[in-house]
């Protein structure tokens, strides 16, 4: 930016360029670390549904075999159901599967977002319909842990431009 005078503030002919290209590139970032973020929680749910999933399964089969063997051991068998069920209750609650859904389309939508800007950052020049272009992107990935099916397509292809 070039000042001509007190107040007054001109831009040069490439700020404009400029300012596209920054934002663009913010937008890069952003969906860098979105991605990543998006990954580690996917992750983190696949545990959540495990930890909890597996003791549930593996109590309930205890629990009826030692409710089948013995009359003796049909209270301790009622009390590992319960256990068993609490598990699994919470399992339910947390829904950790379709978080760990969520956020894996939430992850494949923020590298949709990233390889379009890292494309239009490519070009010798960034227009504003390449800055409109990954903006709506970015909309289609916060959509997408919302579990709507947000137009996610493959990375852009190389223009002429």
């Amino acid at each position: 930016m070039a000042s001509t005078s007190p107040g007054t503030v001109s831009l040069s002919p490439n700020e404009p360029s400029r300012r596209l290209r920054d934002e663009v590139e913010r937008l890069c970032d952003e969906a860098t670390r979105q991605k990543d973020l998006a990954h580690r929680r996917a992750e983190f749910w696949v545990k959540v549904d495990i930890a909890l999933g597996f003791p549930a399964a593996l109590l309930a089969g205890v629990s009826g075999a030692a409710g089948l063997a013995s009359v003796d051991a049909r209270v301790p068998a009622a009390l590992v159901a319960l256990i068993a069920a609490g598990f699994a209750a919470g399992a339910a609650f947390l829904r950790g599967d379709s978080r760990r859904l969520a956020n894996k389309r939430a992850r494949q939508a923020w590298a949709f977002v990233e390889a379009k800007a890292r494309m239009k950052l490519a070009q010798d020049r960034v227009l504003p319909e390449d800055l409109g272009e990954v903006l709506e992107s970015r909309q289609a990935a916060l959509a997408a842990y919302e579990g709507e099916d947000s137009q996610v397509g493959p990375p852009p292809m190389v223009s002429g431009r």
